[in-house]
């Protein structure tokens, strides 16, 4: 890794020089080079810092998990283009910003710098929010909002979970020309790299405009969405955990296209402790699936960890928390949550101030908490 200065840091304090390189180019790079790339899902700036902090190489922004997260619904259509576009912004803006922080540490405690690569950004575009021009519209916003990649289904609007009955598709005609949308935009705002993953969810459509159903159904438009020479990656959506048909439709796919690659949503909505034999994710990338992600991991972790929380106060008051603070702060354990000053960057604000004459930002007025306080 290759430390560089930057104005935002104070002397003598460095970030990775990636900080400025296309995280379109750095996920390209990683899909080329990596048996995969695997991105939890997340749906707003303090999940996707997680990731960040524990190295992995992605972050999936879940249209799902945004609409659970930000509106406390399902995944129907209920929000738009610019509502998740916005979502990710701020999360890519968070990324760059958290790698800041973690690079100084907390000089006064002797927190030592921690040096963090910023993970690219792949966001659920759904099926575009409209036609042709608010597709244009959406890839505008997620361009310039610095996200690596986007992925678009062949739905007909207002679109459904890939996991909820009765989806029907639009035309594959219509689906070539939203990629070329996409394709055009990202080319025309100078990001050639930006990468585009077209999803079918034809193999349990209950409706589309072709002959075939099915998983043959689904290997026709994969192999149509191919043939418009856009699309990075196609992904189909399979209605559930069986290895078989994740299989069937590689194999099937890279007869034409041998260099073919895939996305895999290993969903939350299968349970996969339930399946005798599933598939692993080196199992995928050997399949030529080469970004992989879970749709609703933050979701289902923050509901799980939350609830019984929750049910730890309705029983037990203010002893629940002192347990889960005992968990926090267990020697040897590395939960960065558990200063959420350090975590969000209180020390760097803190230096910063002072290091750009900003005094009431700075330390010298800094209260002095007993360390057991804080």
């Amino acid at each position: 890794m290759r430390l560089v200065e930057t104005p935002l840091l104070p002397e003598g304090f460095k970030v990775p020089a990636s900080r400025w390189e296309d995280p379109a180019t750095r996920l390209r790079r990683l899909i080329d080079t990596e048996p995969f790339v695997f991105g939890p899902g997340v749906y707003d700036p303090h999940g996707a810092e997680l990731c960040m902090y524990y190295g992995f190489g992605a972050v999936y922004f879940s249209g799902y998990s945004f609409a659970i997260g930000h509106l406390g619904t399902t995944d129907m259509d209920l929000y738009t283009g610019p509502e998740i576009a916005d979502g990710a912004r701020r999360t890519v803006a968070a990324l760059r910003k958290f790698q800041l922080t973690m690079a100084l540490g907390d000089p006064e405690k002797g927190v030592a710098p921690k040096h963090l690569e910023i993970p690219p950004v792949v966001v659920d575009m759904d099926g575009g929010y409209g036609n042709l021009f608010n597709v244009q519209r959406t890839a505008d916003l997620y361009v310039n909002a610095g996200v690596a990649a986007a992925h678009i289904e062949d739905q007909v609007l207002p679109k459904r979970c890939g996991h909820i009955a009765g989806k029907a598709l639009i035309s594959a005609d219509e689906m070539v020309g939203k990629l070329r949308m996409m394709r055009a935009v990202a080319d025309d705002l100078g990001r050639k790299d930006f990468v585009i993953i077209a999803r079918t969810d034809a193999v349990s459509a209950v409706d589309a405009p072709d002959s075939l159903r099915g998983m043959d159904l689904a290997i026709d438009r994969a192999l149509r969405y191919l043939d418009s020479g856009v699309p990075d990656m196609v992904w189909c959506e399979f209605p559930t955990s069986d290895r078989k048909p994740t299989e069937q439709f590689a194999n099937e796919v890279r007869r034409r296209f041998p260099d073919a690659k895939f996305a895999f949503n290993w969903s939350s909505s299968f349970k996969w402790f339930n399946d005798p034999d599933p598939i692993t994710f080196g199992e995928l990338g050997e399949l030529g699936y080469k970004f992989l992600f879970i749709t609703l991991a933050a979701q289902h972790a923050f509901g799980y960890g939350f609830a019984k929380l929750l049910q730890g106060l309705s029983e037990e008051q203010q002893h629940a928390y002192i347990a889960l603070q005992r968990k926090e702060w267990q020697v040897g354990d590395d939960i960065p949550t558990r200063s959420h000053h350090l975590f969000t960057g209180v020390p760097y604000h803190q230096t910063m101030g002072s290091v750009m004459g900003a005094s009431r930002l700075g330390t010298q007025f800094d209260e002095k908490l007993g360390e057991k306080a804080v």
